[in-house]
């Protein structure tokens, strides 16, 4: 898994710190996001941590000052929506922060790592912005900041090669599954991102025409119907890799919808979600897109532990020794 890369450790911090810097202004200006700060942790039987593919156990702990339990956020998907209604921003206008979160039963390989560190984003939107069409322009605008970062990168380090493309090809997962009905979800994703370089996979959450979702998603942030996935291929790993997952949020009616398919109706008791059925939230879209992910594809290098620093198992640190591959 060894890749060629003309930066040594010290030139690699330094240009992670140009990268994030360039991008999260360039996101900034697309999305008209205004950067705030967001919390570590939140607290347990809130309702606001996000719980993903549903299987994954919060880092939790007791705060005997307050004599409550809290939990290391896995995201900010539900915060950033209470924090909109707080800041009391209008139609289009949004924010943005950098979201830091241990996922402690993360698979580790070259692109997974039990710290995880993104730009989470969350803007305002009306009922009619609630379409595909909608949905497909933001990844839009999301590409454009991504390209004008890659650029200013490859000018400061022309040896670098660029990897994500100024097109996007727009598929839904139950079209994916009918293009390849005999491949695995990765093995079908990994195919169209060979196919067309920069994909956005729509639609994830629900059963397909197999029974099966493409991939797992918490019931209660994304509408499955208005979300979606954008990777990239990556020649020196073979395979795809996903920049970031993001969508329109559920509504009233599309948190019950789908928390009934889900088997969780229960979470209709937490503060946040009897907020969003009673109209007390604003209608909203957002996203998180991989900070180390994104120094890792446009830096060139093999395995997230070059660009951040995290707990590797002493096999991966003797495979990574052994292939020529600096971790932090």
């Amino acid at each position: 898994m060894a890749a060629e890369n003309n930066l040594d450790l010290l030139q690699t911090q330094i240009a992670i710190k140009f990268i994030k810097d360039s991008f999260e202004r360039n996101l900034a200006e697309e999305l008209h996001l205004t950067r705030v700060s967001a919390p570590l942790m939140v607290l347990s039987g809130s309702g606001l941590n996000d719980d993903l593919n549903g299987y994954e156990r919060p880092v939790s702990f007791d705060v005997p000052a307050i004599g409550r339990k809290a939990e290391i956020v896995h995201s900010l998907a539900k915060w950033k929506r209470l924090a909109l209604k707080e800041y009391g921003l209008s139609r289009f206008k949004g924010i943005y922060t950098d979201m830091n979160a241990i996922r402690r039963d993360e698979q580790l390989d070259n692109i997974h790592s039990i710290y995880v560190d993104q730009w989470d984003w969350e803007k305002v939107i009306n009922d009619e912005d609630r379409t595909i069409p909608f949905l497909e322009g933001t990844v839009e605008m999301i590409l454009k900041a991504l390209v004008r970062t890659q650029k200013s990168v490859i000018d400061n380090y022309p040896f670098l090669n660029p990897v994500i493309g100024e097109k996007v090809f727009f598929i839904t997962s139950q079209n994916l599954l009918d293009l390849y009905p005999d491949l695995s979800s990765k093995e079908r994703e990994d195919a169209i991102c060979e196919k067309y370089g920069t994909v956005f996979i729509e639609q994830i959450g629900g059963r397909l025409s197999d029974g099966k979702p493409h991939d797992s998603r918490a019931p209660d942030y994304d509408d499955w119907q208005l979300n979606g996935d954008l990777l990239v291929w990556y020649q020196p790993l073979n395979k795809s890799v996903e920049i970031s997952s993001m969508g329109i949020r559920v509504n009233a009616e599309s948190l019950k919808r789908q928390l009934e398919t889900a088997d969780c109706l229960e979470r209709l008791n937490y503060p946040f979600h009897r907020a969003l059925v009673n109209d007390e939230l604003p209608l909203t879209m957002g996203g998180g897109i991989g900070q180390s992910r994104l120094c890792l594809l446009m830096l060139n290098k093999v395995h997230i532990g070059e660009v951040q620093s995290s707990l590797w198992p002493e096999s991966i640190i003797e495979q990574c020794r052994a292939e020529g591959i600096e971790l932090l």
